[in-house]
């Protein structure tokens, strides 16, 4: 952003600041002269604002629009010397980066280009504060678009910091829709360059809805073909011969300069897997996990688990040379995720003419469970502690047999199948009847509305045997959310162990094998909020449910009703003709 813009804007509104901005909330009443720029030896700085301001109550207004346009389209993908079918955004996977400042007003508009498919854009742990609508969730705050139609996304930025774009309808960001969403912000830690995101993925060679098809729906997991970083990699076509391998593939590569700090943005998009990152001869300070700003850490390595995102400045301090960036596939999480995780590596030069590849050898090991990184470490900078709890619901993750061979994943009895053609607050709007439901759709309401109040959500990893050792990233939409608690261990149904005082914040956690998670979040967006494992074949099984929050103020907190219904309108028109039918929960 232009440094002089910047402050004029800042300053402009910082004067006006008794007037409450477009997303709701109160700006910072600071008004100084004085306005801090965010330079490399000033991260923390952000005009009039900075790292002390609470986001969950004040964002800037730049007065700034920035418009993208997406085209979702079907495409041929090499992305490690083997071609295969895929779906992308603009032609490209990952797609384009989108980069937005803090306070900002996004407009996005999406065209799909798909022929045979509807689709959606998701925008991964953006809170969209009273713009639920704009979710991305086919069956929940929107119908799928359909081919050949548009759909424009608009909201204010009120957070800042590190994630992705995806497509929410079935399987689709699996099979490549996925993109970049950086929202420059202060940061906690000094660095002098930043260099985007880094993205740590599994990748078939198989089609994911035919491997859906053939084996996934019915709960037998097959291996990932290949790891790639950044969206390449190589692949050995000479061990494992096809008409579709014709080479080509590379290593992801990034320069440093001897001496710079260099700011990183890891996300795992993975389908999944869970990834240990690491550069060879290098340390990682640590600055902040999803959209929360931390306490900056050091560390050799980082674990980050699917729809994760970590921050790190990696300082270019080591003899110049050639190192290995390894992703690190983790396989104390799921057994069978990748047929080569060796593989899941890149390169960083000190010299741009190199050619070389390194031998530089690490000397990790990968974690023995699959947790998350420790608690201890992921101190939130910004200090917010939990509130007056006056909702607490409890789920348990499980599984049912469907037939002899087959088994579903549930949680609390219920796997969530979203009906595309019929979203949840279209039902709100036309004042229907919601409750109850069939599937898990959960109520929590505020009882006053000028009073704070928070909700707490306590999920159990129920399942016996093979079942319960497997851990679930579970993911929510439009909040953060505190972890309470977070163990490997049955939950002995008190908040005794509980943790309030500004305890580890994010939007996505694991759920540990044969243990529990107790989350809570601040009643303070009105709307239908997922929440769901994030590995792409259990959300494809149901394992989610749907937060209805503040029910009877989701209509006057959202806008644009006009748009809903005619995406809605077009989907129906054209599903009625659909060469393909719904084939698993929609999510």
């Amino acid at each position: 952003m232009n440094t002089r813009r910047f402050f004029l804007l800042a300053f402009a509104a910082c004067i006006s600041s008794i007037k409450a901005n477009s997303v709701n909330v109160t700006p910072r009443m600071k008004c100084d002269t004085q306005l801090c720029e965010n330079t490399p030896t000033t991260r923390g700085c952000w005009g009039a604002y900075d790292l002390e301001t609470n986001y969950y109550k004040t964002a800037p207004d730049t007065g700034k629009t920035v418009e993208v346009w997406l085209s979702v389209q079907e495409s041929i993908c090499n992305q490690d010397g083997y071609e295969r079918p895929c779906m992308t955004f603009n032609g490209t996977m990952p797609g384009p980066s989108i980069v937005a400042d803090w306070g900002d007003r996004l407009k996005v508009h999406v065209t799909n280009n798909l022929k045979s498919n509807g689709t959606s854009v998701h925008w991964h742990g953006v809170h969209l504060r009273n713009n639920n609508q704009w979710d991305g969730v086919p069956g929940v705050t929107q119908c799928p678009i359909a081919p050949g139609e548009s759909l424009t996304y608009d909201f204010q930025v009120t957070q800042y910091g590190t994630s992705w774009y995806h497509s929410h309808f079935s399987l689709q960001s699996s099979e490549g829709l996925f993109g970049p969403l950086i929202f420059n912000g202060p940061a906690s830690a000094n660095y002098d360059e930043d260099l985007g995101a880094l993205f740590l993925q599994d990748w078939a060679h198989i089609p994911t809805f035919v491997e859906w098809e053939a084996k996934q729906k019915f709960g037998i997991t097959a291996a990932q073909s290949t790891t790639l970083i950044n969206g390449t990699n190589t692949f050995n076509c000479t061990a494992e011969p096809h008409e579709n391998c014709v080479g080509g593939g590379k290593k992801f590569e990034m320069v440093f300069q001897q001496g710079k700090k260099y700011r990183i943005r890891l996300i795992n998009v993975a389908l999944d897997s869970q990834f240990q990152f690491s550069i060879d001869g290098h340390s990682l300070t640590v600055i902040a996990n999803d959209f929360v700003p931390i306490k900056p850490y050091l560390a050799d390595s980082i674990i980050v688990n699917v729809g994760q995102r970590y921050d790190v400045i990696v300082e270019a301090n080591a003899p110049p040379g050639d190192y290995w960036l390894r992703g690190g596939w983790v396989q104390s999480c799921q057994g069978v995720a990748n047929d080569h995780p060796e593989s899941a590596t890149g390169i960083v030069r000190y010299n741009a003419q190199s050619k070389r590849d390194p031998t530089s050898i690490s000397t990790l090991t990968g974690p023995a469970t699959c947790l998350d990184e420790p608690q201890a470490n992921l101190v939130p900078y910004l200090e917010v502690d939990v509130g007056s709890i006056t909702d607490t619901t409890v789920e348990d993750i499980n599984v049912r047999l469907t037939n002899a061979a087959l088994f579903q994943w549930t949680i609390n009895s219920s796997s969530l199948v979203l009906d595309w053609g019929r979203p949840t607050v279209q039902q709100i709007y036309d004042k229907e009847r919601i409750f109850p439901t069939p599937y898990n759709v959960v109520k929590v309401k505020k009882e006053k509305e000028e009073k704070e109040e928070w909700a707490v959500l306590v999920i159990e990893n129920k399942a016996a045997a093979f079942f319960g050792g497997i851990a679930h990233p579970i993911h929510f939409h439009g909040h953060d959310f505190w972890i309470l608690a977070q163990e490997s261990h049955p939950w002995d149904g008190t908040s005794a162990s509980f943790q309030a005082k500004n305890p580890v914040r994010r939007d996505t956690a694991v759920l540990p094998a044969h243990g529990y998670l107790a989350l809570a979040f601040e009643l303070d967006n009105p709307g239908a909020w997922l929440v769901h494992c994030h590995i792409a074949w259990h959300a494809s099984m149901g394992l989610a449910l749907e937060f209805v929050e503040s029910e009877n103020s989701i209509a006057t907190s959202m806008g644009d009703w006009k748009t809903l219904d005619d995406t809605c309108k077009s989907w129906s028109a054209w599903s009625r003709g659909a060469p393909y039918g719904q084939g698993d929960s929609g999510i």
